[in-house]
């Protein structure tokens, strides 16, 4: 049976900022549907991979392929047009703390709308049936109108997931979308992630420090060390020796 073209593909992808190698020779696929969880200590390049996926960040060598296109050789306009279905939650959040909820999940809509609408519902919040549609799927549409800072954490968490949600993408990035969180806000914002991907049939990619969660939580985990792949196969197959030595290796860096 023939695979189906991949979501993103990476050829010989290496990544250098100054004289410092964050990627090293990076080739992999990643299909419709996947969720895929990146490990490895701080520093490994997990951020680095998702900045080149969603084209925020162009490889110093190699090829960046999603969705089809070669990600180097489009247009400003048509790398937009695929970086619209891209989705990203990062880890910062990048939430407006001073506005209302609605106005950080309409943000989501940005790369639709006109500079003339953007500006108008800032004033006049529009769409708001979609803002509500999405706050009902992250658990929080009751907190539509309030003010961002006063959520709690997993709560700003949620809003940033809806805001991804109206944005409508084929793919989801997660930028360590749990590393301020206690252990039970960390497991209801990741079983959001996979009931989100496994409902819509999106791809998920998601970096993660807790390697229990890569296993429970998604059917491909690839390790990286020191800019470099480990591994990269089913949870089944990530043994504790591989995972001990790709911390272990990485801490002697």
């Amino acid at each position: 049976m023939d695979l189906p073209a991949p979501v993103f593909e990476l050829k010989h992808v290496s990544q250098q900022f100054g004289q410092f190698s964050a990627l090293t020779d990076i080739s992999l696929q990643i299909y419709p549907g996947e969720r895929v969880a990146l490990v490895g200590s701080s520093g490994a390049g997990k951020s680095t991979l998702l900045q080149l996926l969603n084209g925020t960040l162009r490889s110093t060598q190699g090829e960046v392929w999603a969705m089809g296109r070669n990600l180097s050789q489009l247009s400003s306009k048509r790398l937009r047009q695929i970086q619209q279905q891209i989705g990203t939650i990062y880890q910062q959040l990048h939430l407006v703390d001073n506005l209302r909820v609605i106005h950080n999940v309409n943000a989501g809509q940005l790369g639709r709308w006109s500079f003339l609408k953007a500006l108008t519902s800032l004033i006049v919040p529009l769409e708001t049936e979609t803002a509500i549609k999405a706050l009902s799927q992250v658990g929080i549409a009751e907190k539509v109108y309030e003010r961002t800072d006063r959520l709690s954490g997993g709560q700003q968490q949620r809003v940033a997931i809806a805001r991804v949600l109206v944005q409508n993408p084929i793919v989801i990035l997660a930028d360590e979308p749990i590393a301020s969180l206690d252990p039970e806000l960390s497991r209801e914002v990741m079983d959001l992630l996979r009931n989100l991907a496994q409902q819509t049939h999106r791809t998920l990619i998601v970096s993660l420090h807790d390697v229990d969660f890569a296993r429970s939580h998604c059917d491909r985990i690839i390790g990286l060390r020191q800019g470099k792949v480990l591994f990269d196969a089913a949870p089944h197959q990530v043994s504790p020796d591989l995972i001990a030595d790709l911390y272990r290796l990485e801490s002697h860096r």
